[in-house]
């Protein structure tokens, strides 16, 4: 049986297009992490070739290798992460809940601060490269060549996606803040059947009246038996 009043509520066009921004960052955000394990293997290769030049000593130069296959690991594991608990925001959008635009604005804000700090990072790097003292001037030219490794449009492309990071972070927060959105998201979610009559002698679990009695009395049209008559 069907209830056309307790039909859920369209989905605004506000939460449609966080949802979508929500996912398409998700996808962004598995594109980096997989580019991130396809480009280390040739890094790492172009980083030792470079090394092989300068006073290092081979220990050195497997130390700063480790370090750009650890970073590069993190960095596609953190991309996976951030995708799954992007999926999730869109889902729980997508469903109406209400706790999911707190959370989404919680990681709105986190994510705006990360992205903030990788285009510092990024841009430090080539206003103000490393300097170290004359003391750590191999560990210095060996982190020069690490980044000099990567492809040439590495740097690029990451600022790129930071760029577009805080943008897509700004957008969803600013979508989620329309009143048409928190119309949605703030509505009372169907628990069941809706109420009706109660159940109990006068009425079945559908809410059908049946005969019998009822703690109101009897039901309408019940009139109790007439006596037998006496027969001679």
């Amino acid at each position: 049986m069907s209830y056309p009043d307790r039909a859920a509520p369209r989905r605004p066009a506000t939460v449609v297009a966080a949802v979508a921004v929500l996912l398409l960052m998700a996808v962004g955000a598995v594109a980096y992490a997989v580019t991130n394990l396809v480009v280390a293997g040739g890094t790492v290769e172009r980083f030792r070739a470079a090394a092989t030049g300068t006073d290092a000593s081979g220990g050195d130069v497997d130390r700063v290798a480790g370090l750009l296959r650890g970073s590069t690991v993190l960095a596609a594991v953190l991309g996976v992460l951030a995708a799954l608990l992007l999926v999730g925001l869109a889902l729980g959008l997508r469903a109406g809940r209400p706790g999911a635009r707190l959370a989404t604005w919680v990681v709105a804000g986190l994510g705006l601060l990360c992205g903030c700090c990788g285009l510092a990072v990024l841009v430090g790097q080539r206003a103000a490269p490393l300097r170290l003292g004359a003391d750590d001037r191999v560990t210095a030219d060996l982190l020069g060549l690490a980044g000099d490794a990567y492809p040439a449009w590495w740097i690029p492309v990451n600022a790129a996606l930071s760029v577009a990071q805080i943008l897509g972070y700004l957008v969803v927060a600013g979508l989620l803040a329309l009143p048409s959105a928190g119309a949605f998201l703030r509505r009372a979610v169907p628990t069941g059947r809706p109420p009706g009559p109660p159940t109990g002698y006068g009425a079945t679990t559908s809410g059908a009246p049946v005969a019998g009695p009822t703690p109101w009395g009897p039901p309408s049209g019940f009139a109790p038996p007439s006596p037998p008559e006496d027969r001679p």
